[in-house]
């Protein structure tokens, strides 16, 4: 009887927050100005200056396959991690919506931020994505990178919610997070599959 032909290991997944935006998250808005702030923060490329970590260089360096969200923010990102490197970018990994509640006054954009992300969390989303529909795509995004590492490594370059909504979905497949470089800008985390 021949023998079983050896499947080859799944390469791990980089997945990599996007560095910092050029915007004001100070400005004191209103829930309608935090709308038009939040669009604003959409189409924002990042600060001038900023550099990639070394680590984060190495790791993208390793990898066979790079996306990104089509977020300028997270294109910028991939653009200086991958050193001129194909990357392909798609609106799956777009970053979860912040759709402000209406409440009274004005605050920083930082707090709308909190307040937005808890109530989207807890029901609220307006006319934008509801969190069942984001944890949907974001089981699609999972699937989507899991597939691609069967030709090695894989980075994506996406935002830090939905860097945080694909966890559980990894973990669902039998993912583990191995190195946890938490939610700053720049940050990463390496996920490898469990033996």
């Amino acid at each position: 009887m021949p023998q079983a032909e050896t499947q080859a290991k799944p390469g791990h997944i980089i997945i990599a927050r996007h560095g910092e935006p050029e915007v004001d998250r100070c400005a004191r808005v209103d829930w309608r100005g935090y709308v038009d702030w939040w669009a604003a923060y959409d189409h924002a490329g990042l600060r001038p200056g900023q550099t990639a970590p070394d680590s984060l260089i190495e790791q993208t360096a390793q990898a066979k396959t790079l996306y990104a969200s089509t977020l300028p923010r997270a294109v910028e990102t991939a653009r200086v991690a991958a050193g001129g490197r194909s990357v392909e970018h798609n609106a799956l990994f777009v970053e979860a919506p912040l759709p402000p509640p209406p409440l009274p006054g004005k605050f920083e954009a930082r707090n709308w931020g909190v307040f937005a992300r808890c109530s989207w969390w807890f029901g609220f989303h307006g006319d934008m994505e509801s969190r069942a529909q984001a944890e949907v795509r974001a089981a699609a995004a999972a699937a989507k990178l899991i597939a691609a590492t069967q030709a090695g490594p894989v980075a994506l370059f996406a935002h830090g919610w939905f860097n945080r909504m694909l966890r559980p979905q990894l973990q669902h497949r039998g993912w583990r997070c191995v190195r946890d470089g938490g939610d700053w800008y720049w940050s990463w985390r390496r996920y490898e599959l469990k033996h």
